[in-house]
């Protein structure tokens, strides 16, 4: 399926489109969708040839534009349930971190089957790490994915906990500021229009006030939502979240909040009063990423305080006009717990392990695969195995790692009769999140309060970025 050059690549495109001076039209959407994209993916992830990579994705995101498929920001869709335009539900933000064309395709089928819209592409600072996929790649697999499956309107895809490294950033601040920045730059670039910028790490306990605790949190946060600012495309007004918990640590307050959200304002408005500021809060409410393993592999059950969500979604409604509060590290909760969010007006709910546990515990997943993966991470991770683990335990909170090289190509190799049968699984777990998170007929919703900007793909930024 690899293409051997640029220009076989091209010539592929006859009867279906053509590439001239930078430009991409196309001729023939059926012939493009059942002969060519298939082949125009995996080329965009794989291929070693740089300008076969940046002219794969340059092409699929110019016929996404030209069939009305529209990388956005959700910040429009914020402000609104803020002011209390729309309400009773929860926005799903899935995070892709393995067998991304599979999934993508999934999360569109079901999508067009509920009439929804208000759901979130995401992908992690750490998971672009992990599992070698940097923004360009995954906004073009998931364009991709929405062309493939006839999706139409706003595709909103977001950079999850951009993170400040706390022992960086004291050691070499304005280092660490520049690697985020960075990021953040090549996230804007590749269509990423809805970053979570999380300065959390950077909150201490040791100081007397809550203000003072939160000092770094804020204005850092401040310095990146002005970077973001600054560098969004015209026309364009990127959601941004913030967070004032970090996840898996001592749940979040109201005083926190108020003195995140007071202080930020301030400083933000000092730089600029034009400057929009955050459009959501995260918060800590007793999660952890990816839940907690027992030693046979399976995860505890977890305490979620419920009742500081809903106090901390109030308060950031009412008070600050945000769309509500974020909660993370949710995937891996009991069914049972996921209807009481929308319930709760809780504005977003980042979702990812249990896509990767899914994967990786389905019947039809090959074991020889699974094998030859657990081998590799026990080796190549070893040190960050502990003593009192298990090996179960240490599979589980390794094995994200997996997705990454050396085993990315076998991933997208894998039969087509087995990623059909593990599609239908992570169909079946998106209709149930898709149900009790209340985004079934959403879909008028994201799309009337979107503002029209089109931002033109750009071959020189996906070479670039290749």
């Amino acid at each position: 399926m690899l293409f051997a050059n640029k220009e076989e690549l091209l010539t592929s495109l006859s009867g279906i489109g053509s590439v001239s001076d930078d430009s991409f039209h196309l001729e023939n959407e059926e012939k493009f969708r059942e002969q060519l994209l298939d082949r125009l993916v995996y080329n965009s992830v794989l291929n070693e040839k740089s300008e076969v990579k940046g002219l794969s994705r340059f092409i699929i995101k110019s016929a996404a534009r030209d069939l009305g498929v529209i990388l956005s920001s959700i910040q429009n869709l914020y402000i609104e349930r803020g002011q209390g335009k729309n309400s009773g539900y929860t926005v799903p933000a899935l995070n892709i971190r393995g067998m991304s064309w599979e999934l993508s395709r999934a999360i569109f089928r079901i999508a067009n089957q509920t009439n929804a819209g208000a759901f979130i592409f995401e992908i992690a600072q750490s998971e672009i790490g992990y599992t070698h996929q940097r923004p360009h790649e995954l906004a073009s697999v998931i364009l991709a994915a929405a062309i493939k499956e006839g999706h139409r309107g706003p595709v909103f895809i977001q950079g999850d906990h951009f993170q400040v490294n706390a022992k960086k950033y004291h050691e070499d601040k304005s280092k660490e500021m520049t690697r985020l920045k960075d990021l953040v730059y090549e996230a804007l670039k590749a269509g990423f229009y809805n970053i979570d910028i999380d300065t959390s790490t950077l909150v201490t306990l040791e100081p007397p006030t809550v203000k003072e605790q939160q000092k770094l949190n804020y204005e850092v946060g401040v310095e990146l939502t002005q970077y973001i600012r600054e560098n969004e495309p015209e026309g364009i007004t990127v959601s941004i979240g913030g967070e004032i918990g970090e996840v898996g640590k001592t749940n979040s307050t109201k005083e926190e909040l108020r003195a995140y959200m007071d202080n930020f304002n301030i400083n933000l408005a000092e730089i600029s009063p034009d400057y929009l500021g955050i459009s959501k809060i995260s918060i800590q409410t007793g999660t952890s990423h990816g839940g907690v393993p027992l030693p046979d592999g399976s995860v505890a059950d977890v305490s979620l305080d419920f009742d500081t969500l809903a106090k901390l979604s109030i308060v950031s409604r009412e008070q600050y006009g945000l769309a509500g509060a974020v909660q993370h590290g949710a995937s891996t909760l009991p069914p049972d717990m996921f209807d009481r969010f929308p319930e709760l007006e809780t504005a977003e709910i980042h979702l990812a392990t249990d896509f990767q546990n899914l994967i990786y515990d389905s019947r039809h997943f090959p074991n020889d695969l699974k094998e030859e993966i657990y081998d590799y991470l026990r080796k190549e991770f070893a040190s960050e195995n502990k003593d009192s683990w298990t090996d179960e335990q240490f599979i589980y909170k390794t094995r994200k790692k997996g997705f990454g090289n050396p085993f990315k190509a076998k991933f997208w190799d894998l039969p087509e009769s087995v990623k059909n049968k593990i599609s239908e699984e992570l169909e079946k777990k998106i209709l149930f999140l898709f149900e009790k998170l209340n985004v079934r007929n959403t879909k008028n919703i994201a799309q009337s309060s979107l503002t029209s900007c089109d931002v033109s793909p750009c071959l020189k930024a996906e070479l670039e970025f290749c």
